[in-house]
């Protein structure tokens, strides 16, 4: 990584008000934006501005703040269309999240399509929001949930994984990227995979893209999935805001998932009839703030490149797997080229304690290490933001790597190497307390 490409995105970190912060006496190192991220200014200041200027709600009012309002949130959709190359605006619909994209899939066109003795097939390495829904909509269609392994180094076995798609595979849930792992799945790869000409499968294909789009480029023809989901406030927008892209031809045939409110047309005593696509699967008020509020993180994220991004982040992610050798006794999940992953490192500080290996304890266990918790909560006195805990991945975690919770360091574009060497000085510190 250039000094040039160093010194630019450092310039970015006055754009984020609360690294300004100081957590007990220290500045605060943000590790965490896998699960949020935090917010430019200029995000902040669009929203703050909607508030204080033409606050009214949208497509109802003839009144010039209301049209003004209108104006700016559908504007937005043809932003998200061009960032993800879609084809069409109709084919993005505004939800809460990630999570609620994938379960408006799995309430409208799952509960249409997937019939008993069909199958789903999944990962063990997805998140909750991409796992029970397909669970229980098997559980209730009498289907069959099929869930791919992963190799020793966090990758899908893609062997095994090709293996469980038959002809009564309706649908292929996946993640882009992971939330734990960190591995970037090569869903590209795959859909060519289970779509050979002449075609003989045909199963629909999610993408659930939350740890990918805010991270990675991303292009919704060249990935050539059905249904893509992704939130805001992963990629510098606001909490209560996501998106899920459905291509136009299957859109046009799902049921709307939420009724009343604008995603009507015409209602009698008798029948209601829907709105036009996307606005059909956009029940109630609309989240306009947070929506507006997407629209200049999108802006932000596009003004310095996702190219750049992508090759900002490799080389930080590799600094950091490289100096966190330094920890005795740390294990790290998932790939170890930085081309395979995301900024996502997740690890489990083993062997504070040296022990004969005879003597050693399942790896369940604690006895012979620190716990995730422990590891947070000393690095939050050091000013060290973080997560602990199973991060919503509980049977990758159990079931295929016999832990039951991890430490996870999430990088994103504010993050720098002396954020990792705080990182690291502070593992340090709390393996010489266990020692």
């Amino acid at each position: 990584m250039s000094s040039a490409i160093e010194r630019e995105f450092r310039n970015l970190r006055k754009d984020f008000p609360i690294l300004k912060r100081k957590i007990n006496g220290k500045p605060l190192v943000y590790l965490d934006s896998t699960a949020t991220s935090q917010k430019p200014k200029q995000v902040i200041k669009v929203v703050s501005d909607f508030y204080e200027n033409c606050n009214a709600n949208v497509h109802r009012g003839t009144y010039q703040i209301s049209e003004e309002a209108t104006e700016m949130y559908e504007g937005v959709r043809e932003k998200v269309r061009k960032f993800i190359g879609a084809d069409s605006i109709e084919e993005i619909i505004f939800t809460r999240g990630a999570t609620e994209s994938i379960n408006l899939v799995c309430y409208t066109w799952g509960e249409a399509n997937v019939k008993r003795g069909d199958n789903i097939v999944t990962t063990i390495m997805e998140h909750h929001s991409n796992f029970v829904p397909w669970q229980e909509l098997c559980r209730k269609k009498g289907a069959e949930l099929r869930i791919a392994p992963i190799t020793k180094d966090g990758k899908i076995d893609l062997n095994k994984f090709y293996k469980l798609v038959n002809r009564k595979t309706k649908l292929v849930a996946i993640n882009h990227a992971s939330n734990m792992l960190g591995t970037i799945n090569p869903v590209e790869r795959i859909v060519k995979t289970l779509y050979p000409k002449p075609y003989t499968l045909n199963p629909k294909v999610l993408v659930d893209a939350a740890q990918s789009v805010p991270h990675l480029p991303t292009d919704v023809k060249k990935l050539s999935c059905d249904f893509l989901a992704f939130s805001g406030h992963k990629m510098l927008g606001p909490t209560g805001v996501g998106i899920l892209y459905v291509k136009k031809d299957v859109l046009e045939t799902m049921p709307p998932f939420m009724v009343g409110g604008h995603m009507i047309r015409e209602v009698t005593t008798k029948e209601s009839h829907w709105n036009d696509i996307p606005w059909k699967f956009e029940a109630g008020t609309s989240n306009i703030a947070q929506v507006i509020g997407l629209g200049a993180a999108i802006d932000y994220l596009s003004s310095v490149g996702m190219e750049n991004i992508r090759k900002y982040e490799e080389g930080l992610t590799r600094y950091a797997l490289r100096e966190l050798q330094k920890v005795r006794g740390l294990r790290i999940f998932g790939p170890k080229n930085v081309k395979d992953r995301v900024g996502v490192i997740s690890f489990v500080m083993e062997e504070v304690h040296p022990v004969r290996s005879r003597e050693r304890v399942s790896s369940r266990s604690t006895s012979n290490g620190v716990h995730p918790h422990d590891i947070a909560t000393l690095l939050d006195q050091e000013g060290i933001a973080v997560r602990a805990g199973h991060h919503c991945t509980m049977p990758l975690h159990r079931e295929a790597l016999d832990i039951e919770a991890s430490a996870r360091a999430s990088l994103y574009i504010y993050n720098t190497r002396e954020d990792i060497d705080r990182l690291v000085k502070a593992l340090l510190k709390i393996q010489k307390m266990f020692t």
